[in-house]
């Protein structure tokens, strides 16, 4: 048996405008989905499934990826859990040449599902590595990405970005624009992530903001600043200390950035009164910034703040489900023991 895990992520600025070739920065965060592969002697796919969400909830069915498990828990949920596993599977049998493997496959994640933190594509990308490593056919890090995006692309009806499995793959913080992505340096950010414990639909999100582009300029032009946010953060994120703690001037300009970031994509129509409610707790509290992280309707916010504040401040506001300190994950995707 083979055991792979990769981290979720979260976005430091730039969802949404990336779909229209601005920059994007997501980095890593110690959140990991768990993928264990056992080839089989039969071409079928067994897949049990654990603690797919923060809130509590087990899925465990087995069989087919086809077959849908009967689970008190939100169909698109679930469909699009077993969708990214059967993905994953299909890119892993066409790498290693394998068409008819078999695998017992066993997930388990402690990233939310839907919320924003990349739990899809750390589920995909551990899943590839796994079954690939399983059949003797490892691969290196950008296919393994390329693969897991393509995973992504196919689940998603074209909607994907190279950026969660690219930075699921590679750790760390990474620079997404188009179809470049390549890592960057980062210091340890003080990361609190709230979670309202909904999902938004990313498929209606993206199309709003599309609709709004064409409709009037002015959103056009808001589209455009948040690739300036961007740029302006990677100048900071660039001075900083590669894997030290940063100052607290750049915390409190990394803050604003992301404040900055928040405001226009609620302009945009992507935040909800839950996503603001948490933003704003974690400012009153003391945080040097918070946003919406992901693709908004619902889902997490985070924010920066090295002290204990914003998290008690969350654990206490209506709406917050589950609050919790994330740290950087410096590693990507990688082996673990069984």
């Amino acid at each position: 048996m083979t055991v792979c895990d990769a981290p979720g992520k979260v976005y430091l600025f730039g969802e949404h405008a990336v779909v229209y070739g601005e920059p994007a920065v997501p980095a890593a965060i110690e959140r990991r989905a768990t993928v264990s592969a056992e080839p089989r002697g039969d071409d079928h796919v067994r897949v049990e499934a654990e603690d797919l969400s923060l809130d509590g909830f087990t899925v465990e069915y087995a069989g087919g990826t086809e077959v849908r498990p009967d689970v008190d828990v939100p169909t698109p949920l679930v469909e699009a859990a077993m969708g990214y596993v059967d993905a994953a599977v299909r890119q892993a049998r066409d790498a290693a040449n394998a068409p008819d493997a078999g695998f017992d496959i066993t997930v388990e994640s402690d990233i939310p599902l839907g919320a924003g933190l990349g739990s899809s594509a750390a589920v995909v990308v551990a899943g590839i590595d796994a079954a690939t490593r399983a059949l003797g056919n490892p691969l290196e890090p950008r296919e393994l990405a390329d693969r897991a995006y393509h995973a992504e692309y196919e689940v998603q009806d074209g909607q994907a970005s190279r950026a969660d499995t690219f930075c699921s793959t590679m750790g760390g913080a990474v620079r997404v624009e188009g179809d470049n992505c390549e890592p960057i340096d980062a210091p340890n950010l003080p990361f609190v992530v709230g979670f309202d414990g909904g999902a938004g639909d990313t498929g209606e999100l993206v199309a709003g903001v599309g609709k709004l582009r064409e409709e009037y300029a002015f959103a056009a032009d808001t589209v455009t600043a948040i690739g300036d946010i961007v740029r302006t953060g990677e100048d900071l994120l660039a001075d900083a200390d590669p894997g030290g703690d940063p100052s607290p001037a750049t915390l409190e300009e990394l803050g604003e950035l992301m404040d900055f970031n928040h405001g226009l994509l609620a302009a945009l129509g992507v935040s909800a009164r839950s996503l603001d409610t948490m933003v704003w707790a974690a400012r009153d509290a003391g945080a040097h910034g918070a946003k919406l992280t992901g693709a908004g309707g619902g889902g997490c916010i985070v924010a920066l703040d090295p002290s204990d504040q914003t998290e008690t401040a969350l654990s206490f506001t209506q709406g917050c489900e589950v609050t919790f300190r994330a740290s950087l994950a410096t590693e990507g995707v990688r082996v673990v023991e069984p």
